[in-house]
């Protein structure tokens, strides 16, 4: 049975079809591996972190940028935005749940990628 034309139901699992432009997750899809949404998920994988601290923490991106990239990650219920009402507010990042799901198995890469590449610069060291 067809909902519409980007989500079919069969039986009791649902299924998106990410192959289709109108796919909600594949906009989702889209914020996780944008340039920053990756290095946002994996910043925050070890703990909590405040706007500047997440900035601090990615070399090379703009506070327009990473504001752009959290409010999609919000949005899509990847991480969660605490403000602290003082002056200047105090705003904290955390993941949730499926923040997590998601973001492990791209910490997981990372660390795959570097350990790779460590392995291969000590082989070319004489």
């Amino acid at each position: 049975m067809v909902v519409g034309t980007q989500f079919t139901r069969s039986g009791a699992t649902e299924r998106y079809e990410v192959f289709h432009t109108d796919c909600p997750a594949r906009e989702m899809v889209g914020h996780v591996t944008s340039r920053w949404g990756i290095w946002v998920l994996i910043s925050l994988q070890t703990n909590d972190l405040r706007f500047f601290e997440l900035r601090e923490s990615i070399r090379g991106i703009s506070e327009k940028m990473l504001s752009q990239t959290l409010r999609g990650l919000v949005e899509d219920g990847l991480i969660w935005r605490r403000v602290e009402p003082t002056t200047p507010p105090q705003v904290t990042y955390g993941l949730t749940e499926f923040g997590r799901d998601v973001g492990e198995p791209l910490a997981d890469l990372f660390g795959r990628i570097t350990s790779r590449l460590s392995a291969e610069l000590a082989e070319l060291r004489p």
